[in-house]
């Protein structure tokens, strides 16, 4: 079982726009929070879109960058030199930089910047065109999520990768695509179906959630450490959870997205219970031997007889 869960703090297009804010986040995820990983998204939009839907307005209008969805995306979207920037930030705090990208252009220049990982979000799992590149010219982990996606189509996922020979370096996280999602629909179990159908294939399995509050990423890394015990297989490795400084902002994603105190707590309870989700390595531990001396009651140390312990 993989020491220690990471945390990947999902900035996405959370900093709206802006270097400062974007930079400010990767600090407080770092310095702050105690997070792992530092993610952004890129996006090639011309190419993401059909012509019909970069020219259509946004679909929620209040939170809109833009007369129409295309320009609202190229508001949010910073250029391959800004995110060399924020890489070089990263490095600065002590953090790890990443990407989500959503198109092949976008994996082409990501990949460029040689990050230790590179991440595919759950819409464009099936772009294999895009996963072809990466496994052929990218030589980092390579993290999917398995949102809105059936069964048949994760299995072709993995039998990708393993007759490209990169199965090892592939990381599935257990996903459900909403913003934010219902309690109900969060489904931590299914981490374990990931372990039991994948984990001798792939290199680990995470969990991507889009809920409120921090209790349901406790339950998850719990659940992945008991499956990896049960299964023997599916190292339960990175915890991922969108990140902003303001809930209230404007945008789709900062509803679903913790503000720095919960990221921090989350950082902190899930290396905490971490530790707590073991078997005793002894019969007793130490600290139970020096009060068994001082309690336990024991024939020969009070002669048969009962004593009351007040």
């Amino acid at each position: 079982m993989t020491n220690e869960i990471k945390v990947i703090a999902e900035i996405g297009c959370n900093h709206m726009g802006s270097m400062d804010i974007a930079k400010e986040l990767i600090r407080v995820a770092a310095k702050i929070c105690g997070a792992h990983v530092a993610k952004f998204q890129k996006r090639h939009n011309r190419e993401l879109l059909t012509p019909e839907e970069y020219d259509r307005p946004h679909p929620v209008p209040a939170n809109s960058y833009g007369a129409t969805y295309g320009e609202h995306r190229e508001f949010l979207e910073f250029s391959v030199g800004q995110h060399r920037e924020l890489r070089e930030e990263c490095q600065a705090m002590g953090i790890d930089y990443s990407t989500s990208v959503w198109d092949l252009t976008s994996a082409q220049e990501i990949a460029a910047l040689k990050p230790n990982l590179i991440k595919l979000p759950s819409a464009t799992n099936q772009h294999y065109v895009l996963q072809e590149f990466l496994c052929k010219n990218f030589d980092g982990e390579i993290h999917v999520s398995t949102g809105m996606t059936t069964h048949e189509e994760t299995d072709r996922l993995v039998e990708f990768y393993e007759k490209r020979g990169r199965a090892k370096d592939l990381v599935l996280y257990a996903c459900t695509s909403g913003y934010p999602v219902a309690f109900a629909d969060i489904c931590v179990l299914e981490i374990n179906r990931l372990q039991e159908r994948y984990g001798d294939k792939v290199k680990s399995i995470g969990f991507s959630g889009h809920h409120l509050g921090i209790a349901a990423d406790v339950a998850a890394m719990t659940a992945g450490i008991i499956g990896r015990n049960v299964y023997g297989k599916g190292d339960f490795e990175y915890v991922e959870r969108h990140f902003t400084l303001d809930r209230t902002w404007k945008g789709t994603d900062h509803a679903a997205s913790l503000e720095p105190d919960g990221l921090r707590r989350l950082c902190r309870d899930l290396k905490n219970v971490s530790k707590a989700v073991t078997y005793k390595g002894k019969e007793m531990l130490d600290v139970e031997l020096v009060q068994r001396d001082k309690l336990k009651w024991r024939e020969e140390k009070h002669g048969g007889q009962i004593r009351q312990i007040s």
